[in-house]
This record gives C-alpha cells, sequence and structure tokens, in this order.
C-alpha cells in the first residue's frame, strides 16, 4: 500500500462533528489524536459535547451526541497523566473520508484546536515536515477560505 505524504500541518474537514476548515497539527510524537471540546456532560449513557472556541476559528457552537464512548489515559510529552473520554468519528484527507478516533480535551491555550497522532498516521500517511496544507491544498473545498501563511 502506498502512503501518501503530508506536512506538518493542514486543514480539514470532520463531517460528522459538523466542523470544517479546521487547522490541524500533524504530531508524531502523539499516538492518539486530540481535539478541542469545550464543554464535556455526561448523561446516562451518552455523552453531550459542544465544540466551541472563540480562540480557533471555524469552531462554532457544535453540540453532538456520542452514543459510543469510552475513557482512555493519555501520557503528555511532560509525562503528565490524564484520563479522557475517546469518541469515534470522521475526518477528510485528501477528499477522502477515514475513521479516527480522538480523545476529547480543551485546547483553548494551544496554537491547534486539533492534534493528529501516530495511531491515525500509521499505514497511511508519511510526514514531511518541510511541506504545510498538502490535503487542503490537493483537493476542491466547498467550505474553502484562503490559507494564512503563519
Amino acid at each position: 500500500m502506498t502512503k501518501q505524504i503530508i506536512g506538518r500541518k493542514d486543514t480539514v474537514d470532520f463531517p460528522k462533528l459538523g466542523l470544517f476548515n479546521i487547522e490541524v497539527k500533524i504530531d508524531t510524537g502523539a499516538y492518539t489524536s486530540a481535539i478541542h471540546c469545550s464543554e464535556i456532560i455526561e448523561e446516562g449513557d451518552h455523552l453531550r459535547c459542544i465544540f466551541n472556541s472563540e480562540v480557533h476559528k471555524n469552531f462554532g457552537k457544535t453540540e453532538i451526541i456520542f452514543e459510543e464512548y469510552s475513557l482512555t489515559n493519555v501520557k503528555s510529552s511532560n509525562g503528565y497523566k490524564e484520563n479522557r473520554y475517546k469518541v469515534k468519528s470522521e475526518v477528510v484527507f485528501f477528499g477522502k473520508t477515514y475513521k479516527i478516533n480522538l480523545t476529547l480535551s480543551t485546547r483553548d491555550d494551544m496554537k491547534f484546536p486539533v492534534l493528529i497522532g501516530r495511531q491515525f498516521l500509521k499505514h497511511k500517511f508519511l510526514v514531511d515536515v518541510d511541506l504545510e496544507q498538502v490535503s487542503f491544498l490537493s483537493t476542491n473545498h466547498e467550505h474553502s477560505h484562503p490559507i494564512q501563511k503563519r
């Protein structure tokens, strides 16, 4: 199977979450992928998540109910362990929809609202840190906005 080359950051869609043109950091140092979630409420047998941010663009107030979810331990780069909710969703790279596991975390203090980790990247992509926006620039987006260089 041939792997596609992606850069160190990109702009992707999470259609099941109602999130489009979301800036993501490709993080080969992280095992799991993480997404910003401003509010998480466990109600009986489901999880109500509000994806909203004053800091991250294109994070309007979207509310999603997850019937399936789990808890997982995530170890940060400084060695701190945190127990987080994990949900299954979909992400679009190069116009193709992939299944993805996402841990939920408040990321308003981070530059990127989403980290894409090794668990998702393996067997699909090779990362070239000299590149940016490879997927976004290769596809025609109906929700597109101009890319701003940082």
